[in-house]
């Protein structure tokens, strides 16, 4: 019973691509949706509301997108610095460099060979880690953060088609009232034709 339940919901939810946007309705015949000049308004509110959905949901995506772009360049040059420090042996000399203190004021410093790093987590927080174990978490990081926005892009082009299609869902809805308006006109402009012809021959 379980099973036929769980079926059931299967195949009424919405159809949706693998990071769960559902797909935009495709109207290919207007009649499907609206049988009345009615349900013109009413359908035509959903379609502006679900326009408005993909549309927020894109401008979260965007925003993500900048977020990661901005952070894999600092995520790639921390495992290029881990793996480099990790190549030294304890007969190598110490090097000489520079690091940032704030915007604008850099110290020098001395790095002697290290089989330990400290990496900022975020958050204020900042952790040691073994160089091996710092360089796989930076790995899984760096391979994360790309799939991350792999798959951002792939749902910002996802989202542009859905929009589309609604935007042409609308124009079709309008299009239709537009004609069932003129239909309507006709039809009213002949019972009068009708109605005068009938009272002029009486």
């Amino acid at each position: 019973m379980a099973s036929k339940d769980k079926e059931a919901a299967s195949s009424d939810a919405t159809p949706s691509n693998p990071r769960g946007i559902p797909y935009a309705p495709f109207v290919d015949k207007v009649e499907d949706y609206v049988t009345t000049r009615a349900d013109v308004e009413p359908t035509l509110r959903r379609f502006q509301e679900m326009i408005a959905k993909y549309q927020f949901m894109e401008q979260n995506l965007q925003r993500r997108v900048v977020g990661l772009k901005d952070k894999l360049p600092d995520i790639r040059k921390t495992l290029d610095t881990v793996q480099f420090l990790k190549l030294r042996t304890s007969e190598s000399d110490p090097i000489e460099t520079t690091f940032e203190l704030n915007d604008t004021l850099y110290a020098k410093a001395e790095i002697p060979p290290t089989d330990e790093v400290y990496l900022w987590l975020g958050a204020n927080v900042m952790l040691s880690y073994p160089i091996d174990e710092a360089e796989s978490l930076l790995s899984s990081k760096l391979q994360a953060a790309k799939l991350s926005l792999s798959n951002c892009e792939e749902d910002l082009d996802f989202l542009r088609e859905q929009i589309t299609t609604m935007e042409v869902a609308v124009a079709r809805v309008y299009n239709w009232d537009v004609v069932q308006k003129r239909k309507e006109k006709e039809e009213e402009e002949k019972g009068k034709g009708k109605g005068a012809t009938g009272s002029s021959a009486s």
